[in-house]
């Protein structure tokens, strides 16, 4: 009964007055940005700086790093010298961790118990231009598309900075996969105080703390996936995480300095306990990689994963991370098309495994066994991979010998800022034109439209997921009236198509191409009406139509 009266109070929130196609919470865009509410430069916690710290000198950082901790126990305040880089009074700095929050407007929104999005931003742990990128914060435009979107679809979005600090230019393989993997770890303490954070303010925000989602892209998507998998201390001894791999006792994380895997008990950590959770219940990695497939296990929140067949920094399948700034290797790694089949394999993604047909899914679905070519190379896609949205971009041979292609589609920035204008470690040549090696045609249009890709995919998946509403308002079976009901003629066709339900009113469709992107949308509400071709292109197309109780994908082609 409990169940039943829960699913009935969730299926009801879903379903909102919207105009003429009905409007679905968490999959559709329900809310304007004038219902929105942002609230920025919220402090999550505070916490031991690595990039701005001098740790040099343990007869100096040492007695400064007891007195935090005295006062951090004791609940006293830290003085201001600890938190200004520019003070030589003090060798270890700390910072004030900060999260903008996005959220439908409480004035405007009556659900009480909203999924949470955790949002984190790319950057490789070091922040602009000194990552060799214009992007690397919780304000990117990235960032702020997609927890804007969010919200619109009714989640409280949060985009939250972490800290980074480590040296790519070290001179070994060990030093920098060893600060590297410490950056990471820090980073995860972060995202799971931020997380803590959130459910104590759960009645603040009216977010529901048993799901919450989270969400990454590039360094963000490691820090993503290593959150939701790294659950056991034993998983930071593996082979790849030890200093001399023959010897089991010792790893590149040293808990007793850093932390124990919630950031608690560490000489150089300042979280305490606030009696919340940080578990992750959803995780949505967006070109990041996992850090050993000895993380997953059965039982561990469901995944979903957008990563660039050919990407050149984060490996797709299994291989090296690759420094962007240096093009220096750092440590191996499985990438989503290696891990996303062993996920399917443990059954944590069965909640949607069966989700029927839309127009994302089934792109992604088609690619699935199929072998993608560039030039000088290809890449087998994996089958059993569902959750994985391989993303198949154009090939770049001319670009840059090294990185010619691909790596974050969604990513876009201006590039006549002062930080896309800064110098690289290239000489002669700025952050932004080293960035768009991996992005050659970036613009705002582009990344919005990868990122209609990524709600259209990823959103059904969490309804699913996380018992938000039933998967059939997503997509009908084949199998069910309305579906068999839908009939187009001619197909293929060469001027118009015509389609007809004998069941239902159509209420709206929206018509897809290959890659995902939206190319038309029309409301109809009726039960017969004419696809003009008018100037799209030769080809094959998705047309999702929408219905009261679900939607209907449908190939059409375009001679």
């Amino acid at each position: 009964m409990k169940r039943t009266l829960h699913f009935a109070t969730a299926f009801a929130s879903l379903l909102l007055a919207g105009g003429a196609m009905a409007q679905v919470r968490y999959i559709d865009e329900v809310f304007t940005n004038a219902q929105l509410s942002i609230t920025p430069d919220v402090t999550y916690g505070t916490n031991i700086d690595f990039l701005t710290s001098d740790f040099s000198n343990p007869a100096v950082f040492g007695p400064e790093v007891v007195q935090l901790q005295t006062l951090v126990s004791t609940q006293q305040p830290i003085p201001t010298p600890f938190f200004d880089p520019s003070d030589g009074s003090t060798a270890v700095k700390v910072a004030n961790l900060r999260m903008d929050v996005y959220q439908p407007d409480q004035t405007v929104d009556a659900v009480t118990a909203r999924p949470l999005v955790v949002y984190v931003h790319t950057g490789n742990a070091l922040p602009p231009p000194i990552n060799g990128s214009p992007n690397g914060t919780r304000k990117d435009s990235t960032c702020v598309e997609i927890c804007t979107r969010m919200a619109r679809r009714g989640y409280v979005a949060v985009s939250m900075s972490y800290r980074g600090g480590w040296n790519p230019l070290a001179a070994t393989e060990e030093e920098r996969r060893g600060q590297l993997l410490n950056a990471i770890y820090r980073a995860i303490h972060d995202v799971r105080q931020c997380v803590r954070t959130m459910k104590a303010d759960a009645a603040t925000y009216k977010i529901d703390p048993t799901k919450v989602i989270l969400m990454g892209e590039g360094t963000g998507g490691y820090i993503t996936l290593a959150t939701t998998t790294l659950d056991d201390p034993a998983e930071l001894f593996v082979p790849k995480f030890r200093p001399d791999p023959f010897n089991p006792a010792v790893s590149y994380i040293d808990t007793v300095k850093v932390g124990n895997l919630e950031g608690f008990n560490g000489q150089l950590t300042l979280y305490r306990p606030n009696g919340e959770n940080s578990d992750i219940h959803f995780c949505v990695n967006m070109g990041g990689a996992l850090a050993d497939t000895t993380w997953l296990e059965p039982g561990d929140a469901p995944m979903v994963a957008f990563h660039t067949v050919f990407d050149p920094f984060a490996p797709f399948n299994y291989g090296i991370v690759i420094v962007p700034t240096t093009g220096g290797p750092v440590v191996d790694v499985p990438g989503s098309n290696y891990f996303m089949p062993i996920v399917n394999q443990y059954g944590n993604n069965d909640s949607f495994a069966t989700l029927p047909d839309d127009a994302w899914s089934t792109v992604a679905r088609a690619r699935y066994g199929s072998t993608q070519v560039h030039t000088g190379s290809s890449v087998a896609i994996n089958t059993g991979a569902e959750g994985l949205y391989p993303v198949v971009t154009a090939d770049w041979p001319a670009v840059n010998p090294q990185f010619s292609e691909e790596a974050s589609p969604w990513q876009w920035w201006d590039p006549n800022s002062a930080i896309a204008q800064s110098p690289s470690p290239i000489p002669g040549v700025t952050v932004g034109q080293a960035s768009q090696a991996s992005n050659p045609n970036f613009s705002a249009a582009k990344g919005r439209a990868m990122i209609d890709t990524i709600m259209g995919y990823t959103n059904p998946r969490i309804v699913c997921a996380l018992d938000l509403g039933p998967c059939s308002l997503v997509g009908l079976p084949e199998s069910d009236p309305v579906s068999a009901g839908v009939e187009l003629f001619p197909n293929p066709a060469t001027t118009e198509v015509s389609i007809t339900s004998t069941e239902a009113d159509i209420l709206g469709f929206e018509l897809y191409d290959v890659n995902g992107r939206r190319v038309r949308a029309e409301n109809v509400n009726a039960r017969r009406f004419t696809l003009e071709r008018n100037d799209l292109p030769a080809g094959a197309y998705f047309l999702q139509l929408t219905f009261d109780r679900g939607n209907v994908v449908r190939k059409v082609m375009l001679d």
